[in-house]
């Protein structure tokens, strides 16, 4: 019923909308992020979703999804601690990567994107 009221409101702009099943994720920007124009980090279980096909996607594993919560803030990439394969796959974007440790957030389910407004 949701995505269907957020449909009605968009389609008159042009934009489509298409659902995406987060299955164990806390919400979709849990498991999939922007990390640029035209490049995703999102988990190995929805790399392959039709919604994604025209991103460049960098997967991460099952082990490695906390890590899918990482921000880009004015060209930066922003990632939590303890994940060295997701920081040695977006170190390739040669942007800034700032590691930081979430785990007390972690605790109670907290991300980056959690903590965030962004406009």
């Amino acid at each position: 019923e949701g995505i269907a009221a957020f449909e009605s409101l968009v389609s008159r702009y042009g934009y489509t909308v298409v659902a995406v099943p987060v299955g164990a994720g806390l919400h979709l920007k849990s498991v999939v992020n922007a990390l640029g124009d035209d490049t995703l980090l999102v988990t190995e279980a929805l790399a392959a979703h039709p919604a994604f096909a025209d991103y460049r996607r960098i997967a991460i594993s099952a082990a490695d999804e906390y890590a899918g919560n990482t921000l880009r803030v004015n060209g930066t990439l922003i990632t939590p601690a303890g994940y060295p394969r997701v920081h040695d796959a977006i170190a390739t974007l040669g942007l800034p990567l700032h590691v930081i440790d979430t785990s007390e957030f972690r605790k109670m389910d907290g991300g980056l994107t959690c903590l965030s407004l962004r406009f």
